[in-house]
């Protein structure tokens, strides 16, 4: 068994399209890293190496519908049979 990742319409460009991912790990960072072996290019859209390997301040990810933010970020960990989300930040309104 593995995690599934949702992948958003914005990032399926590093997966051939895909809509989700199959991937391992023990927390986000290592999920990521594995994605990244044969997704090269998505993890420098979801990790800020500048700020210390932490998530982009514009995406957000779920972990089994909970926002990762309230976790343990990055380092939350993950299971095999755990569902990944990933969902870029919409922001609009008037100004």
């Amino acid at each position: 068994m593995a995690i599934e990742v949702r992948i958003p319409t914005i990032l399926r460009q590093y997966t051939d399209g895909a809509k989700a991912v199959e991937g391992s790990g023990t927390t986000l960072a290592e999920l990521f890293a594995d994605l990244e072996s044969r997704h090269t290019g998505i993890q420098a859209r979801l990790v800020d190496e500048a700020n210390g390997d932490q998530l982009r301040r514009f995406v957000n990810v779920y972990l089994n519908d909970e926002d990762v933010r309230f976790l343990n970020g990055i380092d939350t960990k993950v299971a095999d049979g755990d569902s990944v989300t990933i969902l870029p930040a919409v922001a609009g309104g008037r100004a």
